[in-house]
């Protein structure tokens, strides 16, 4: 059985949750989400909550598909009520972020400033040298964030590039330079 997906989805008061044809829908004051169902998965709701079901609980692929809806269903309400984001820190001599309208303008060491389109949805704001992404669906939260930071990836080095805000990045010692005048005699 599944562990996550037996558990009932508690629904705040000022989220609406609707299910037709397959497509759950759930509208809360940040906005709307909308997610297709699997056909194997149903969706009951009663009072304040929502429960996940499946066909055929004792199948591997159904029990898997059921805790997945159900993180998916729940991560629907926390983006409508709250909002998701991510933080990213610019490191190195010369880099700098700028928000100029839907786009992310970014210095980041090569010969020509980096545009970054945001998708509809994502917000970005830049505090210092820390870019950060809101929006409220997780999944788009996350890979808009991976995508900026796949632009310069932090290097090993110097730890220049853009990481995480809670990434730790393994420094490697540099080359070792020999003495002067040590073989030489």
């Amino acid at each position: 059985m599944s562990r996550i997906g037996k558990r009932p989805i508690q629904i705040p008061s000022a989220v609406t949750v609707n299910v037709a044809d397959g497509v759950v829908a759930v509208k809360g004051p940040k906005g709307e989400l909308s997610l297709a169902l699997h056909p194997r998965v149903s969706i009951a709701q009663e009072g304040g909550s929502v429960s996940v079901a499946v066909k055929n609980p004792d199948l591997k692929e159904d029990r898997a598909l059921w805790g997945l809806s159900a993180r998916l269903i729940g991560n629907m309400v926390t983006g409508v009520v709250a909002g998701y984001e991510k933080r990213l820190e610019i490191n190195g001599v010369g880099y700098r972020a700028a928000v100029e309208g839907d786009a992310l303008n970014l210095n980041l060491g090569f010969s020509h400033p980096v545009k970054f389109s945001l998708p509809k949805g994502i917000t970005a704001a830049v505090e210092k040298n820390i870019v950060v992404i809101r929006g409220i669906d997780k999944q788009q939260v996350g890979e808009t964030a991976a995508r900026i930071r796949a632009l310069r990836k932090p290097e090993p080095y110097k730890g220049k590039g853009i990481k995480y805000i809670d990434e730790i990045v393994r420094r490697k010692a540099g080359k070792q330079v020999k003495a002067a005048g040590a073989g030489a005699a």
